[in-house]
């Protein structure tokens, strides 16, 4: 491999016995496991971007550090990554490929990150659900009933043990309310970065509390009414993300024995929008989609709920800052988390971009494009605050913020 390229993936640091490496990570899960680097070799696979010969990067690393890099060091390395699928090289589109067939070959979307960021047995899980409405943080078990159903809700897509009390606000508040038969859910697309914003499935999904079925009549639909783009041509990003796997999960213990059916759709990232300040509903794909799934909803006979499973800011080291998030830095993040949650309050998505892209998303909002899709479909609609709570990640000096929101 003359050239070799490094596949789009996530780069972090981690401290391990006082010293500092880079960790890499596949979230599509095409790259299995995770590898960690010393400072020397991440600075060697930045120059991997294709167009770097080997002799041109061993030129660039004698440059940086005043030695020789050996060409078998050099050949060593980039074996590893491609064995480990971290390359952009025929071993790694052949394992897209066997992947690719296996996804399209199952009916159903297999629970990804059970067993790992929540039990895999039925009863260990409904027992750590149950322990996320412990007071204080939690709402308690005792939720008083509410008419009417909720027309949408907001709940984080953090791992569920940390954002814990926010998912049983979300899922407690919509358990007092009156069911709903469609959930319309749309998560953050974390692996989404090419030319279709919206990504749909005909598989249903399965949960360790049973298979929750996908409304394939109305996807399909969906479909042929979006005239902006191919809702299925990057089916493969349900096949690992969480955003919605995790919405999938909390609704069917919420629901229980009750039927529904979802609307699964991952949302990619409008960060081209917020860069050149042009507001969504602008970006003809963007409308086309909306005004779709809008005119499918209008025209449901049955209860219609829309979950958008998002968190808000990600700064911190970990996340590009050259800031460490200390409580400070938590503590500003609060305030400005807030000052965009008055826009949902309000149904207001015009005000919510703008607040975010007045700045240039620097808290980045990952779930910025399925709530603007959220706020567009409810607009006007008054929303309400139910809990919202911040993660701290020492380690990497870094924080995840999150909140849970019904919209009435």
């Amino acid at each position: 491999m003359d050239k070799p390229r490094i596949r789009p993936v996530e780069a972090f640091p981690i401290e391990q016995n006082e010293q500092a490496y880079i960790c890499l990570r596949d979230p599509s899960g095409l790259a299995p496991e995770p590898i960690v680097l010393g400072m020397g070799a991440y600075f060697i696979i930045t120059l991997f971007d294709g167009t770097n010969d080997l002799r041109g990067i061993r030129a660039a690393f004698m440059r940086r550090f005043g030695q020789p890099l050996p060409v078998d060091s050099l050949t060593e390395l980039i074996d590893t990554l491609d064995k480990a699928y971290f390359l952009d090289s025929p071993a790694f589109r052949e394992r897209l490929r066997k992947v690719r067939e296996e996804f399209r070959a199952n009916p159903v979307r297999p629970a990804a990150l059970a067993g790992l960021c929540y039990p895999s047995e039925p009863n260990a899980l409904r027992r750590e659900i149950e322990s996320y409405f412990a007071p204080p943080e939690g709402p308690g078990t005792e939720l008083k009933p509410r008419d009417g159903a909720l027309a949408g809700l907001i709940a984080p897509h953090i791992d569920p043990r940390r954002g814990a009390a926010a998912y049983a606000h979300a899922y407690g508040e919509l358990r007092a309310h009156e069911a709903p038969d469609l959930v319309v859910i749309l998560g953050t697309s974390h692996y989404g970065g090419g030319p279709e914003f919206f990504s749909a499935t005909l598989k249903d999904y399965s949960t360790p509390l049973g298979v929750v079925p996908t409304e394939r009549g109305f996807v399909e639909r969906l479909s042929r009414r979006y005239k902006g783009g191919d809702l299925f041509a990057e089916e493969l990003l349900h096949r690992n993300e969480h955003s919605i796997e995790f919405q999938v999960l909390f609704l069917k213990w919420a629901l229980g024995e009750r039927e529904f059916s979802v609307v699964p759709i991952l949302v990619s990232s409008f960060h081209e929008m917020v860069a050149g300040g042009v507001t969504p509903m602008r970006e003809p794909h963007v409308a086309s989609f909306i005004e779709a799934l809008r005119r499918e909803i209008e025209a449901e006979k049955r209860r219609v709920l829309i979950v958008a499973g998002v968190d808000f800011a990600h700064v911190g080291r970990k996340f590009g800052d050259e800031f460490t998030a200390d409580e400070s830095v938590a503590e500003r993040v609060r305030r400005d988390d807030h000052g965009l949650i008055d826009f949902i309050t309000r149904g207001d998505p015009e005000g919510f971009f703008a607040d975010i892209a007045r700045d240039g998303d620097a808290r980045r909002i990952c779930g910025l494009a399925p709530m603007y899709t959220q706020l567009e479909l409810l607009k006007g609609r008054s929303g309400r605050l139910l809990k919202y709570g911040i993660a701290m990640e020492p380690d990497s000096g870094s924080a995840v913020s999150f909140a849970s929101l019904a919209i009435d």
